[in-house]
This record gives structure tokens, C-alpha cells and sequence, in this order.
């Protein structure tokens, strides 16, 4: 069975305010202090987070692991460690994938972040927007490149899904993810073409390096790509999600698009050619609805309610999720989505109810630190 690992970038606010704080540096001290205390033999050495590009956030990743149970776990002890180690700085800890209230971002130090900051200026600097990176293993670079060629029309869905990021500078976007509006500012982010071969993949990635607008394989920031650092596609359309349970959810529809596309190869089977163009609008589309108005169906590229697309990416990866055994959780976990929502209803709905964005980012604080799957 293949192997999925997650990321997951949170961000760091004040207890009161709501307001995002510059101590990511505070945060990693915390947890380089409590991973220095762990008795030697744990089988645990050093901590799982990282700085990322803004100082108001924090990335973990998980292991990789095979069971989605044992993921869940994984991510509900990370998550509660990141809120400890925030705690200890003066901070809570919020799995939004954008700030609700206005925010003046820090770049963390070092000369690639010097690099990024200086090449797209306020690209950059107003980059603090927090994603979920799901990794799945492939067997080999031709494999993984025969999957991202027949993934490309369903990962608009997932953005939908995933949705939490309805406010930007203290103002209602009319997005449910606008997270994936500001990363699009990117020029290497946004939906791949079809490369039909492992050799064409590794030529593309070279030519767009050659012309000096990228500095590293890093930035190359397609919705799915092949891992640089570890044997899996990844996967990174997805907002950081509120509730615990979602990623995990993600996580198994992911495997089962890889296994799914991988068979498809091994068949025969062509992938779908839509184009780069329909893509774009197709993720514009799952930006601004979420799972509150119309996608456009992978199948067809025609306007379909959210409910009945998600239902079809189910049905197009069903037969893998039986095999992996993550059937009953995945139509569980669709069923509780659209009916609860996701981030960016739950965060609308705060909103609405308790009338500030300080509110929302607080509850939205708590759950984070109460997540359980």
C-alpha cells in the first residue's frame, strides 16, 4: 500500500487580538528546548517544524505512513505539540490559510527567503498564506509523472474541499479560498500540461530554471509535482483545513487519485487532455465557490453543483478506496463536509454569529487546538 505523508502550515496569532505575530524563531526555540529534553532511545530525535517564508507560521510534516487512522493521530499530535510550543512563546496557534485581519508580514532571514523577497517583491512579502501539502508514494519517476498527467483534471475539486481562507486585510474576499488566488501570483504556480514521459517532466522543470526567473527546483510550484527531497507526487492545491479530520479525508482521496491514474497507465489508458486554460478556470472556479456555489466538472469542464463534483471524484477513485480500505471513511467524511461545511463556511458562519473578525480567529484558534479526527 502506498505511503502518504502530510504538510500543514499554521499560523501564529495573538491570544486577544486575533491579530498575526512575528514568532515563528520564538516557536522553533520552544520546540529545539523540548525535543533537547526527550530521553535518548525515543525513537523521536529533534521536532518536526520548520520555518517557512513569513515569521507569523510554522510548517510540520508528518511520517509517512499507510494507515489513514495512525495519519489522523499524526496530525492531532502535531498539531497539539505546535500549540504548545506557541503557548510557551505567547501565542495561539490557527489553521487558517489566510489572516481574517489585516496583517503587515515579516519575511524570515536567510538568502533564499532574501532571494524570493527581492526577485517578487510584494508578491512575496504579502505571502502569508498557509497551505496543506499531501505527499503519496510512486515507484518511480515515470509512474509518478503518468500520474500527474491523469490527476490534473480532479485536483480543482480538492481546493473546494479544502476551502478555508474566505478573508484577506480585514475584508470578505467573495472567495472561499482566496489563499489559492494570492499563491496563482506566483509564476510557476497553477496547473501542469501533460508530459507524457518522465524525460519531458525533468526538461520542462530544467528549461523553466534555465531562464533565471526561478532559483530553485523548490519554486517550481506546480498544483501536483514530483517530490525533490522524497519518492511521492505531492499534492499542493489544498488550504490549510480547520478541523483535523479534513486533511486526512484529503489525504485518502489523494492516494486513491494515484492509484487510480497509476492502473490507468499500466492499462493503457491515455490521459484526459483538457487544456492548461480550462484548469485555470476550473481552480478560479473552486476559489471562489468552495463547496458554496458551482465547480466545473472535471468530466466535462460545465458548471455542476459542488455536492454532486464531489461526489464524482468519489465515484472516479471509489474502486481504489475500497482496496485501500479507506471506503467507509472517505464517504463518512464527504457526508460531514458538505454538510457541516468547510473552513470558509465555518468561518462565515463565526462571523456572522459572533460579529468580529477577533472572534472568528479566536474559535477558529480553539478548534485548532481541539482538533481531534
Amino acid at each position: 500500500m502506498r505511503s502518504v505523508g502530510v504538510e500543514e502550515e499554521l499560523l501564529l496569532v495573538h491570544g486577544r487580538s486575533g491579530e498575526p505575530l512575528a514568532l515563528a524563531g520564538a516557536v522553533l526555540a520552544a520546540a529545539d528546548r523540548f525535543a533537547g529534553q526527550r530521553p535518548r532511545g525515543d525513537g523521536a530525535p529533534g521536532h518536526v517544524f520548520e520555518k517557512e517564508l513569513q515569521k507569523e507560521q510554522v510548517e510540520f510534516a508528518t511520517k509517512p505512513v499507510t494507515d489513514m487512522g495512525e495519519l489522523g493521530d499524526e496530525i492531532t499530535r502535531c498539531r497539539a505539540e505546535a500549540c504548545r510550543h506557541a503557548a510557551s512563546a505567547g501565542a495561539l496557534v490557527a489553521a487558517l490559510a489566510t489572516s481574517p485581519l489585516p496583517a503587515r508580514p515579516s519575511m524570515n532571514a536567510g538568502k533564499r527567503y532574501e532571494w524570493l523577497g527581492e526577485q517578487f517583491g510584494l508578491t512575496a512579502q504579502e505571502q502569508l498564506t498557509c497551505g496543506c501539502h499531501v505527499h503519496v508514494s510512486v515507484e518511480s519517476d515515470e509512474e509518478g509523472v503518468a500520474v500527474l498527467d491523469r490527476i490534473r483534471p480532479w485536483l480543482s475539486v480538492l481546493t473546494a474541499m479544502s476551502a478555508n481562507s474566505p478573508f484577506w486585510q480585514g475584508e470578505d474576499s467573495k472567495y472561499a479560498s482566496y489563499r489559492s488566488r494570492v499563491w496563482n501570483r506566483l509564476p510557476s504556480a497553477g496547473p501542469m500540461p501533460v508530459f507524457g514521459s518522465a524525460d519531458r517532466y525533468h526538461e520542462q522543470v530544467r528549461a523553466m530554471l534555465d531562464t533565471g526567473v526561478l532559483r530553485d527546483e523548490a519554486m517550481i510550484y506546480f498544483d501536483a509535482r514530483l517530490s525533490a527531497t522524497y519518492p511521492t507526487v505531492e499534492v499542493r492545491v489544498a488550504d490549510v483545513c480547520l478541523e483535523a479530520s479534513t486533511p486526512v479525508l484529503l489525504a485518502a482521496l489523494v492516494r486513491g487519485l494515484v492509484d487510480t491514474a497509476a492502473k490507468a497507465w499500466c492499462r493503457g489508458d491515455p490521459p484526459s487532455r483538457v487544456g492548461t486554460d480550462l484548469l485555470r478556470l476550473a481552480a478560479w472556479q473552486a476559489g471562489r465557490s468552495g463547496l458554496d456555489g458551482p465547480l466545473l466538472h472535471p468530466e466535462t469542464m460545465r458548471e455542476a453543483p459542488a455536492a454532486q463534483v464531489v461526489q464524482a471524484l468519489y465515484a472516479h477513485v471509489r474502486e481504489a478506496l475500497i482496496e485501500s480500505g479507506d471506503d467507509e471513511r472517505v464517504r463518512e467524511g464527504i457526508a460531514g463536509l458538505l454538510e457541516g461545511g468547510n473552513g470558509a463556511r465555518i468561518q462565515r458562519g463565526l462571523l456572522r454569529t459572533h460579529g468580529s473578525l477577533t472572534s472568528v480567529v479566536t474559535h477558529c484558534a480553539r478548534i485548532t487546538s481541539d482538533s481531534r479526527v
